[in-house]
Parts: structure tokens; sequence; C-alpha cells
């Protein structure tokens, strides 16, 4: 990809990315004032809730206390006008007592008299029974049988003394008297005998006569409806009411000027009431709230819900307590919520973490594919650099091999054998070279198509050392390496692939001694942990900086050494040693300082 190509995708992806993070602070804006808006509804709609709810309580508390004066004060009444009519029935028990009192003294004296006039019309009057007069007149209804013994004066004809064979009474008759009037019977029987020839007979005498009666049940009956008319009249008094005139009283003291506001507000049911309505319109803020004088600037309740008790202008509404009050001050409600943004912004929190999350998701997206196309650029470049580096490294064994073969067309050469051996080696060498060459790179892509297989055996990695020191002496005395070997390790046997391994610490030998500036100083050692074998290869050279030390694994990447391509090779062999090493379930660290020289460890299981 060409370079102005890249800057352009980068600049119209960059351009997208800012595009749709302005879109998602607007439309985050929008839904933070719709969301707002929508509070403020819920809110005003609670407060106008409430305010005529307390109005309506206000009116019906009015109305309750006004019904309940009125049922006390009806009772009250009931309970007198109870008393004063069992009082006026008592004076009419006390009355009617007095006229029955007054009645038999005056049915006494008429008895009385009736009894003189009786006494003195007849002879011997005696007063009888009912009974009496039934047994003496049921043999010969009217007629009397009585037969007598008695002393008459002839001249006078006056009954001296007499006697019956049968004698009703055994007491001669009495003045009557009050107490007794109560047995007597309606009609009062008199046996007398008749002055001029002594025949008994009757004489009957009323207990009460007619017009008495009439006269009494007269006197009852005006006394009963007087009793009635002052009943009555009790009646008239008591208190009632009705609805509608009480409805008229509560508007009356509804109207009155000098109720204060305190008197008409129960602030504890006010915030009982204010919460109940903010929780049915899901508002689950506390909130503070004070209730003021709308036409003075005096506070006469507040209830806050902070220690502040701030009450700011944003956060703020209020509503008149009692609008339609034109005769007192109708108060006012101010309502605060002080964590309001935080309400809102949490109820926000699904678009919140929807849109966050989608940046996050075109961020990483962007990043990545920015990250990805450095990585092919530099993948390109690096492959670029192996072609060519490969290309040279071919060029090179096939022109030697060339210039051999043609000069062993020379007849001179051919004649002469050791030119002809001589020539022969050379070819052999530089195919040797290319073999190599060509088998480093079929290994690469046999490792990273998994394909590549291991003959794993026991292998002693101290002995493994110092073959591949024998097979590398020529190169390494070419440039007179200093090479100090310390096999310490006592278990030196691994598990792994013996051509392999032999490979891996050959780059790492052959990196030493090529990556130093003067005469290499190479270091080997083995040692034993519990359960490992640890090969260190150390040397004096040019080094690595750590943004350097963290890329040397990578396929194709070679350590930059400026305009200089004196040390050639392709890339591969340390991410070769590294697959390698992974492959035998141990690990390659590698410590490296500029111009001081690196260090290759690596850590094998035994």
């Amino acid at each position: 990809m060409k370079k102005k190509s890249f800057w352009l995708i980068t600049v119209l992806m960059t351009v997208a990315l800012l595009g749709v993070f302005v879109m998602q602070l607007y439309y985050i804006r929008e839904s933070y004032k719709l969301k707002s808006q929508l509070f403020d509804e819920q809110v005003n709609q609670t407060l106008s809730t409430v305010v005529n709810k307390i109005q309506r309580r206000n009116v019906a508390d009015h109305l309750t206390r006004k019904d309940a004066e009125n049922k006390l004060k009806q009772i009250q009444d009931s309970r007198q006008r109870a008393l004063d009519i069992k009082e006026l029935r008592q004076q009419y028990m006390q009355e009617a007592e007095l006229r029955q009192a007054e009645r038999e003294n005056q049915i006494e004296a008429y008895l009385n008299q009736q009894d003189s006039i009786i006494r003195v019309s007849y002879r011997a009057p005696n007063v009888i029974s009912e009974r009496e007069y039934t047994s003496l007149t049921s043999k010969n209804g009217d007629k009397l049988d009585l037969q007598m013994d008695a002393f008459i004066d002839i001249k006078s004809l006056i009954l001296k003394g007499y006697s019956m064979r049968t004698k009703p009474f055994s007491a001669p008759p009495k003045t009557f008297e009050f107490k007794s009037l109560q047995n007597l019977p309606d009609t009062l029987r008199y046996l007398v005998f008749d002055p001029r020839d002594g025949s008994p007979g009757f004489a009957n005498v009323p207990k009460i006569p007619t017009d008495l009666d009439k006269k009494f049940k007269r006197d009852d009956e005006i006394a009963r409806k007087k009793l009635e008319l002052k009943i009555a009249a009790l009646g008239k008094d008591t208190f009632s009411y009705n609805r509608l005139s009480m409805v008229e009283d509560v508007s009356k003291e509804l109207q009155e000027t000098n109720v204060p506001i305190y008197k008409r507000i129960n602030f504890s049911s006010l915030g009982t009431l204010l919460k109940q309505e903010l929780l049915a319109n899901n508002i689950t803020l506390k909130p503070s709230y004070r209730i003021s004088l709308a036409r003075k600037d005096s506070t006469i309740f507040m209830a806050a819900a902070n220690v502040k008790g701030e009450f700011l202008p944003e956060n703020t509404y209020k509503t008149p307590l009692f609008g339609n009050d034109i005769f007192r001050d109708p108060g006012m409600l101010f309502v605060s919520f002080p964590n309001k943004n935080s309400a809102i912004i949490s109820n926000l929190s699904a678009t919140l973490a929807s849109s966050i999350g989608l940046l996050l998701v075109l961020v990483f997206i962007f990043s990545y594919t920015l990250y990805a196309i450095l990585k092919q650029k530099k993948l390109s470049e690096m492959k670029t650099d192996f072609i060519n580096n490969m290309t040279h490294e071919f060029k090179t064994p096939v022109a030697t091999i060339m210039i051999a073969s043609e000069a062993l067309k020379d007849p001179e050469v051919t004649e002469d054998k050791a030119r002809l051996k001589r020539l022969a080696g050379i070819i052999y060498d530089e195919n040797v070279r290319l073999g190599s060459h060509i088998e480093r790179v079929l290994s690469i892509a046999r490792l990273e198509k998994g394909e590549l297989k291991m003959e794993n055996t026991e292998v002693d990695v101290n002995d493994l050392i110092v073959i591949v020191l024998d097979s590398m002496e020529l190169q390494l005395q070419k440039r007179n390496a200093i090479i100090n070997v310390h096999t310490d390790a006592e278990q030196a046997v691994v598990y792994g692939d013996e051509l392999h391994l032999s490979n891996v610490i050959y780059n790492l030998i052959d990196n030493a001694n090529k990556y130093s500036s003067n005469t290499p100083e190479i270091t080997i050692t083995t040692r034993n942990t519990a359960k490992n074998l640890i090969i260190e290869i150390a040397d004096k050279g040019i080094g690595m900086t750590k943004e350097q030390s963290k890329r040397i694994f990578d396929q194709f990447y070679r350590v930059p050494t400026g305009n200089l391509h004196d040390v050639k090779g392709f890339g591969l062999g340390l991410n070769y040693v590294q697959d390698i090493i992974k492959k035998l379930n141990g690990t390659v660290k590698v410590s490296s300082e500029k111009d001081k020289g690196t260090t290759f460890e690596i850590c094998l299981p035994l």
C-alpha cells in the first residue's frame, strides 16, 4: 500500500469515527434534555396533585371538624332533651300523684258524705261485700230471707237490737278512710232496714260518681296534653343541621382572613404525601421542601434532604399551596432535588452504556484496523527485505557455482587436477550452503503450517554444545572469536529433537558471532534448577534497545544497522528458535543492553 493511500484511509476513518462520536454526544445530549423535561413534567404533575390533595384535605378537615362539632352538639342537645323530658315526666308523675291524692280525698269526702246520708236515712245500715251481696240475692232474687231478733220501740219503730240467723258483717260500718279507698269496689253495697216497717233492703253508692269521674278524666287529659306540648316544644328547640348549611359554614370559615397558613396545613402529612406522589411518578429521589409565604419572604417550614439544605434555582420547583385563595396568603411550596443530575444520568445508564460501548467498539476497530494496516505494511516491507536478502544469499552461491562451472569448461583447468579438485570443492560447499538456506526457509514454512515433526530422543545438551562448536570452528576462527564454555549442569539430558536443538544453539552462537563489532567473546553456560536445564549464550556485541528486544522473535524482523548490510540473514533464525523451544515445552528469554551485549536464556524441562 502506498503511503498516500494509507494516510487517505486513516484520515477518512478518523473523520468517520469523529462523526460517530459527535453524533453519539448529540444523541446523549438530546436524551438528557428529554429525560430532564420528563422529570420536570413529572415533578410539576406531582406538585399539582399534592396541592390539590392538600386543598381537598383542608376542606375535608374543616368539614370533618364541623361535622364532628355538629354531631357533638346534637348529641349534647339530645342528652339534654332526654334529661328535660325525663324531668317533665317526673314532674307529670308528681302532679299525677298530687291529683290522685286530692281525688282520693274528694272520693273519701264524697263517700263519707253519702255514708252519713244513708245512716241518717236508714236504720242500722251495714256495708256488705260483693260476695255477700251475691250470696244473699242468689236464691230469691232481690228478696231477702232473714230471721232476726229485735227490740222495736212501738212508738218510734226504732230497732233497739236484733239478731239474724246469718250475720254477714261482724263489725258495724266505719267511716271511710283514705288508705282503704284502693280496695273498695266500684259500687258500695249497704244492707239497710226501712225505718217505717223494718224491712231489709239494699242501698247502692258508686265509688266515684259520674260527674266526678268525668272531671278526673278531663283533668288527666289536660295534664297529658300539657306534657306532650312541652315535649314537642323541647323537640323544636333541639339542634339540627344539614349538609348544605354545614358547607356554607365551612365556606365562611375558609374565607376568614386571620387564619395563619401553618394552621391550615399538616406538615408531617405533607411530607408523607409528597413522597408517595413522587414514588407514584417513578421519582425515587429524596426531596428538600419548604413552605413560605407568597406575599412575604418568610419561611414557615423546611425539611432538607442534605446537610447544606440549598435550594438551587435549576433544581427547585414551586407552586402556590392555595392558588384560589384571594382572602389570605396562598403560601408557596418549594421542592428541590439536590441530586437531580445524577438521577437523570442514572436513568440514562443504559443509553450511556450502549453509546460508550459502541464508541469503544468503533475505537477498537479503528485502532485494530490501523494496527493491522501498519503491521501488514511492515510485514510487506520485511518480506521485501527477506526476498532481497534471500536473493542476495542465493545469488552468491549460485554465482560462485556458475563461475566454477565455467572454469571447469576450460581445458587447462581440467588438466590441472588440483584446480579441478578445488573447483569441485567450491561447488560442493556452495551447494551445501544453498541447501542450508533452502532448508531453513522450508523449516519456517513447515513450522507455520504445523507440519514440522519432531523426532524426540534423549539428548545430552553439554555434548550437543561441543558438537555444534566443532562444526562452527572455521567461521569462529575466521573472526578470532573467544569462546568460554561452562557446562556446569550435572543433569544435562533433555527430551527433544537433536537436529533442531543443534540448529537452535547454532543460530544463537552464529548471531553472537555476527553481531559483535570487535573480536567476538561468547560465553556458553549450562546449569540446573529444580526440574529444568538452563542454557545461557551471552556475547559482548552491539546489543539492542528494549524496543528491539521485544521484536527480535518476530518473523522477518532484523535489528536495523543503518545503511550497512555487512550482516546477512533472513530474519527467521530467532523466530525459528522460539518456535522450536515452545514445541519442547521450554521458554526462551533475552536480556540486552545497547553496545554492551546480549544474553539468551533457554529453559528446558529435564
